[in-house]
């Protein structure tokens, strides 16, 4: 910083936008900043364009939560927290100095903190002080740490770190700048079939090497995923509920855990699960992104529960005509209610989802063979129906048809019978009056309404 003013220099704040400054230089200049007008004025004047002072914007503020009370979290921790010499932090635990509050949930509240031995930003999970002593609590945290700790794959959260202060547990990971997916829903709206395949797949991955290890998830949701760059790179967030698959005294408890709006039907039954219930969650996040709300949705959690038990969400491309068949019938495949109907393995789905993404991008790339097989199944079934709805109206014409040619030439027999006894000389054949214009309209009709259903089956593919 310059010496004379106190002030940041341009090139401190073109290095900061750049995310190349050291941390605690950062952290100097963003305390600085904050509170000095003179500073964002010359950052506006000097950068020229409003993008540029837009992203310093967003990346001085702090990430938003929805309904955090930041002032009552930090009021929650602190007896937690330890003091700091550094007048820009608001704490400590344990070796980390707390910059802030990232966000907090019903078992924990996430911090955002730097790691001074290895000058980086980290992200802090704590149990909240008011959970740790209700049963279970500790036992579940100290299960997320095990659980995401024994998986080494990039789409799902890394452990730095586990510890204690003041006898209450907390979690080091990876500082993730960015946004859940869930937010990103709930900002931008239905998402576009390339960013949802490119998500998709990324889930599917880092579920599958979850998998691997033994280990179901059980509470796959938007809010859990944490995109890093975009929809180029996601993160598999809180293992808080994961669970060995072998694990049948946790399993068969009959207790629900899980968000209630993305468990599969076992799950919400209280049943066992496995790794195909994580692949029905999948299938809600796919549906979400394509719709821009929860497949199930109810006033009540037992509302959510019955219908995931009892009922079929609408189809995607009932809110999207532009979505593909093929990928109706995937995603209605995952979130069948027999887990024997779905997806076998995360791998299989992930690899799914991939190759798909490739023929979005460029349909030139096949579909893979088990979609576009089926995909022709409904094909052939729905022009199979188109001939039989042709055929049931063709009939139905005939029957409304027939009676009246019949009663005319009744009529007209009547003419003649009445005319022979009479002096006039009829012809020796009357032809039959016909109504041709009433056939022509009906014909017309028939051809319009084939044509109607030949266009739908036609636009659904």
């Amino acid at each position: 910083m310059d010496h004379l003013t106190g002030h940041p220099t341009v090139e401190e704040l073109s290095a900061l936008l750049d995310e190349t400054l050291p941390a605690e230089v950062e952290l100097a200049i963003e305390s600085h900043i904050e509170h000095c007008e003179f500073c964002r004025e010359v950052m506006d004047s000097r950068a020229c364009d409003s993008p540029w002072w837009a992203a310093a914007s967003k990346y001085l503020a702090d990430r938003p939560a929805p309904d955090l009370d930041a002032v009552a979290v930090l009021g929650e921790i602190d007896t937690v927290l330890a003091p700091t010499d550094d007048p820009r932090m608001i704490g400590r635990v344990g070796p980390y100095e707390i910059a802030g509050v990232i966000g907090s949930g019903g078992m924990g509240i996430v911090l955002k903190g730097l790691d001074p031995s290895l000058n980086r930003y980290v992200a802090i999970k704590l149990l909240r002080p008011s959970r740790a002593a209700l049963p279970g609590a500790r036992t579940r945290f100290e299960r997320e740490g095990r659980a995401a700790a024994s998986i080494v794959h990039e789409n799902v959260i890394a452990i730095h770190g586990v510890a204690q202060v003041g006898g209450i547990p907390y979690l080091v990971m990876p500082y993730v700048r960015g946004e859940s997916l869930g937010a990103r829903i709930q900002r931008g709206g239905p998402m576009r079939l390339e960013e949802i395949l490119r998500v998709g797949f990324q889930i599917a991955a880092g579920l599958a090497a979850a998998h691997a290890q033994g280990v179901v998830h059980r509470d796959v949701k938007p809010s859990n995923i944490l995109l890093d760059e975009g929809v180029e790179r996601l993160t598999l967030t809180d293992f808080g509920l994961a669970r060995s698959a072998d694990d049948s005294a946790l399993t068969t408890s009959g207790i629900i855990a899980g968000t209630p709006e993305y468990m599969s039907p076992e799950q919400a039954m209280g049943q066992n699960v496995d790794a195909r219930s994580d692949l029905f969650s999948l299938g809600s996040v796919l549906w979400t992104m394509s719709v821009g709300e929860t497949p199930f949705s109810a006033t009540s959690c037992y509302g959510v529960i019955r219908k995931i038990v009892e009922e079929d969400p609408r189809s995607p491309r009932y809110f999207d005509r532009s979505l593909p068949i093929w990928w109706e019938q995937f995603v209605s495949r995952l979130m069948s209610k027999q887990r024997d109907d779905r997806f076998q393995s995360a791998d299989e789905v992930a690899q799914l989802l991939r190759s798909c993404l490739a023929h979005v991008q460029d349909p030139g790339n096949p579909l893979p063979r088990s979609l576009r097989s089926h995909s022709r199944t409904v094909l052939v079934a729905r022009v199979l129906l188109v001939f039989a709805i042709a055929f049931a109206v063709v009939l139905m014409a005939y029957c409304v048809w027939t009676p009246s040619q019949q009663a005319s030439q009744d009529a007209a027999g009547s003419v003649v019978s009445e005319s022979v006894g009479s002096s006039e000389t009829l012809p020796s054949e009357h032809p039959v009056p016909v109504r041709q214009d009433d056939v022509t309209t009906r014909l017309d009709r028939i051809r319009g309404r084939i044509l109607r259903i030949r266009q739908s089956v036609e636009t659904d593919f």
